[in-house]
């Protein structure tokens, strides 16, 4: 079994006008939405064997505030470039090169690709995912490469607001 916790950078700042779209923080409300997310992963008892993030800042910081919450180490985040600009082909390959030794993975990446994955391989369709929203799938495989809508079971969805 295979367990993908999918994840939208929390809510990022437009205040900045000399940054570019990769270097953008997370606004107050991102600052505040990350860790309660993470709190809410935690209160599930979730305990990841990988979490995998976009490189822009406002989603390594949305992993990194999870990750505080969920006592997972910050030097062990993974950080892959193809997951920022990614188009759901890009994401599909990420996700089915993951390692097989990890049973349970975080994903911290961006919309609208992020909700159109999701939608990809859930039964249970969404609309476009909030900041910070998390979407569980689990997938009766022992191989990642194995990944499918087929073999997938929605197991949740939250959000701040929620």
């Amino acid at each position: 079994m295979k367990t993908l916790y999918l994840m939208r950078h929390a809510k990022s700042s437009w205040d900045f006008d000399d940054l570019n779209d990769r270097e953008r923080p997370l606004n107050n409300r991102g600052r505040e939405d990350a860790p309660h997310m993470g709190q809410a992963l935690a209160k599930r008892e979730i305990k990841l064997d990988l979490l995998v993030s976009s490189p822009a800042v406002r989603a390594l910081s949305t992993a990194s505030l999870v990750a505080k919450e969920l006592d997972y180490p910050h030097d062990q985040i993974q950080v892959l470039d193809r997951i920022y600009q990614a188009e759901v082909p890009d994401l599909l390959e990420v996700v089915r090169q993951l390692p097989d030794t990890a049973a349970s993975v975080l994903l911290v990446g961006h919309n609208n690709t992020l909700t159109d994955f999701v939608n990809l391989l859930s039964p249970n369709p969404l609309p476009e995912l909030p900041t910070a929203a998390i979407v569980c799938l689990k997938f009766n495989t022992d191989q990642w490469a194995n990944l499918d809508r087929a073999n997938a079971e929605f197991y949740f969805y939250d959000h701040p607001r929620n």
